[in-house]
């Protein structure tokens, strides 16, 4: 049994419905978008677990059912007595969404407290995925025990990917976010950081120049997506660029980058090809933000 593990944050998502004033309700978060893609394109020697932190309340219990359905491992969910899980609102313009967050105190802003806890999760995994939205939630000193457990787990042999989703509402100045997600990407083995983001966020002037950057740092492997354009990579397993990828227009592009990092995962597994694993991940991506919200059933290909 080959394990995944996906860190982050577990949210309550309230996206809008057709009808005027109403408003529909799912689970969701970046980490775990991503999780739900894998488990459902991976086969059943493929275990995808999520850690975190949620409450004890209603919405918490419907989040841990929703994920225990869906086929996704809850060993490494925790409950906390005091905090509940958080809730983000999608409002859409054009295909474009814009979020409104409640999240400040919410249970999975402890999901890195406690050492042992990680150390158990992670033991054993080939696979550890994370983001810098899991980073971004978590006080310097959780983030430091991520980060150590993570480095512990990669010695023994788990594979890191880190998404920089670069999320500056969510930290508490732009030089400790881009500090950390450097620190994150050089003791990953595989990036996959959105240009726009890092041209607004680090000032790269073209996705070669997001490249060469995260392979400076220790990246082992970077994958640039590029919001529909050409996308290119290098590092440990070959270099190359794709610009022949089919453009979409979106209806929601929630989750566009979290269904391609899935896509990709599980294409590369499957067989390890950068050209065929950016194809698998665009080709999810695209079906994706053809349709509102974050975990889209009709984008999946069939069983």
């Amino acid at each position: 049994m080959i394990r995944i593990l996906c860190i982050g944050e577990a949210m309550v998502e309230m996206s809008q419905a057709p009808q005027p004033d109403l408003w529909r309700m799912g689970i969701a978060g970046d980490t775990l978008n991503t999780a739900w893609y894998l488990r459902r394109l991976m086969g059943t020697d493929v275990q995808v677990g999520y850690l975190t932190r949620i409450g004890m309340g209603d919405f918490s219990g419907r989040a841990l059912d929703f994920m225990a359905a869906e086929g996704i491992d809850t060993t490494h969910v925790t409950r906390d007595p005091t905090r509940e899980i958080g809730l983000y609102a999608i409002t859409l313009a054009d295909g474009e969404r814009s979020f409104s967050y409640w999240r400040d105190s919410s249970a999975a802003r402890r999901l890195a407290n406690d050492p042992a806890v990680l150390a158990r999760a992670l033991r054993g995994c080939a696979l550890a995925y994370l983001s810098g939205i899991t980073l971004a939630i978590l006080p310097p000193e959780g983030r430091g025990h991520l980060m150590d457990a993570l480095a512990t787990a990669r010695a023994q042999g788990t594979q890191v990917v880190f998404d920089p989703n670069l999320r500056p509402r969510l930290w508490a100045d732009a030089d400790t976010m881009r500090a950390t997600i450097q620190q994150a990407a050089a003791q990953s083995d595989l990036v996959l950081p959105s240009f726009d983001d890092e041209a607004t966020h680090f000032g790269d002037a073209d996705p070669a120049a997001t490249l060469a950057r995260y392979l400076a740092l220790g990246a082992g492997h970077v994958v640039v997506k590029n919001g529909g354009g050409p996308i290119c990579w290098d590092g440990a397993h070959g270099a190359g660029a794709i610009d022949d990828l089919r453009p979409e227009t979106p209806v929601d592009t929630t989750a566009a980058g979290d269904s391609f990092n899935a896509g990709y995962l599980a294409a590369w597994l499957a067989r390890p090809d950068c050209d065929a694993a950016v194809r698998a991940g665009h080709a999810l991506s695209r079906q994706v933000i053809r349709h509102p919200g974050a975990l889209v059933r009709a984008a999946l290909p069939p069983a």
